[in-house]
């Protein structure tokens, strides 16, 4: 099959289906950058390592890279998303529910800023993908468990490795420098965690840009007649239009978030943001490399409460927790039922 960018622009001018799956895969990338992304500056702006704007544009910047980098390196995220589901023979349909499935995104996300339930991204993907797939087969034959599990581990690392890796790092820069001179390794850290943020903004760049890359991967092999994605390499253009969106994204800002991950949470010091921030691009950096697909929102806010833990275990804001397990709670069967119901709509329709 031809996937070469005059392939696509040629493909989205003919097939109006894939235009708006197109449209809407970006769309949420965007939104991805704009509410997502900040997550990975909130700790260096509210320490007062950098300026909010500088931080946004160098996060964008960084999101850019990781998004296209580590898609070249490693692709292992892009193609579990992929493979995760199967939409069956008939490629028609399949972008069909592809389409329906971003569309239940939007529609979850809508509804449930409304009714101020916390919302994922990654989550809603992937339950928007399940719910598809499980409407267009009649049942979880179109679901592949051993790439669904992927998903489960990934529960379980953004929060335990997270959390973990956080509380381990911080303890060890707590050890070491326990004897140091405050103003000299203030200086110190300043510079380290404005590397810290930088790394989460590649690592963010990394795990969510190349969700979303499979996802309109899989909707170009769609409208080419292609059942599937396995075997194929990720053009070089499609890394660099995420890139480009989500960079655009993260450039709008997001300062409401910001002040939530890095202040509301737990009152950090400049190496406890360090800390926060390397142990989070950690745990990205492993899940990216297995290919297993976690919410950066959540690894880096376990993070932040293994940091808090250090000191004490009250200086965690409990609340915040509530809002994850929340997002876990409703976001999977909210998001899946959606796209359930929209892909049996839209496949009736067109």
């Amino acid at each position: 099959m031809d996937f070469s960018f005059a392939a696509f622009i040629d493909g989205i001018t003919s097939n109006p289906v894939l235009l708006i799956t197109v449209l809407l895969t970006l769309g949420v990338i965007f939104v991805n950058g704009w509410t997502d992304a900040p997550n990975a500056i909130a700790t260096c702006v509210t320490t007062r390592c950098m300026r909010v704007r500088s931080a946004i544009w160098m996060s964008a910047v960084f999101n850019f890279l990781g998004v296209f980098v580590m898609t070249q390196i490693n692709s292992s995220v892009a193609s579990t998303i992929s493979n995760m589901v199967d939409f069956g023979g008939d490629t028609r349909a399949a972008l069909i529910a592809l389409c329906a499935a971003l569309f239940s995104i939007v529609v979850y996300s809508v509804g449930a800023s409304y009714f101020g339930i916390p919302t994922s991204e990654s989550h809603s993907l992937i339950a928007g993908l399940t719910g598809a797939a499980i409407a267009i087969h009649n049942g979880v034959g179109g679901v592949n468990m051993d790439e669904w599990a992927k998903v489960l581990y990934g529960l379980v690392l953004s929060l335990i490795l997270g959390f973990v890796s956080g509380w381990v790092l911080c303890k060890l820069v707590s050890l070491v420098c326990r004897r140091m001179d405050r103003r000299k390794t203030n200086r110190f850290f300043t510079g380290a965690q404005i590397f810290g943020a930088a790394a989460m903004s590649f690592m963010h760049g990394a795990q969510d840009g190349q969700k979303f890359i499979g996802v309109l991967f899989l909707g170009v092999a769609f409208s080419g007649g292609q059942e599937n994605v396995s075997g194929f390499t990720i053009p070089v253009w499609l890394m660099l239009l995420c890139s480009v969106i989500m960079a655009a994204g993260t450039s709008v800002g997001g300062e409401k978030i910001i002040k939530s991950v890095g202040m509301d949470m737990v009152k950090l010091e400049k190496y406890q943001g360090f800390s926060a921030d390397l142990s989070a691009a950690f745990c990205l950096l492993c899940s990216s490399l297995f290919g297993i697909p976690v919410s950066t929102t959540h690894t880096k806010t376990s993070a932040i409460m293994g940091v808090g833990a250090v000191q004490r275990l009250s200086a965690i804001n409990l609340g915040v927790v509530k809002d994850m397990v929340l997002t876990w709670i409703f976001t999977f069967p909210g998001c899946g039922i959606i796209s359930f119901l929209m892909a049996k709509l839209f496949i009736a329709i067109f």
